[in-house]
């Protein structure tokens, strides 16, 4: 591709933006999606070992009052969480892909 944009003249600003940029979009919107579902993920495992967040408050006002009801609430949340920012992220992705 770079050959093929270099032989019709594009200069090396084009060449970035309008060849290399269009072909890596999906890629990079998949990146971010892992990654920001890494952070959560990562954000609740350090609640749960004291960090705070979210795991924290699963941990403290949940499991240790034996408020079963509040943690599976906050697990819920979590799931659907993460499971509509996948979606988004696959679906924004699909959408952007020029293959």
């Amino acid at each position: 591709m770079i050959e093929a944009a270099t032989s019709m003249g594009a200069s090396t600003l084009q060449l970035i933006f309008k060849f290399l940029y269009v072909e890596a979009r999906s890629g990079l919107v998949l990146g971010l999606t892992t990654s920001t579902i890494s952070f959560i993920s990562y954000s609740t495992v350090m609640g749960i070992v004291g960090g705070g967040g979210v795991g924290d408050f699963a941990i403290r006002y949940g499991y240790q009052r034996f408020e079963t009801g509040l943690m599976a609430f906050t697990i819920v949340v979590m799931i659907i969480f993460v499971q509509t920012i996948q979606f988004t992220g696959s679906t924004i992705s699909r959408r952007i892909d020029k293959r």
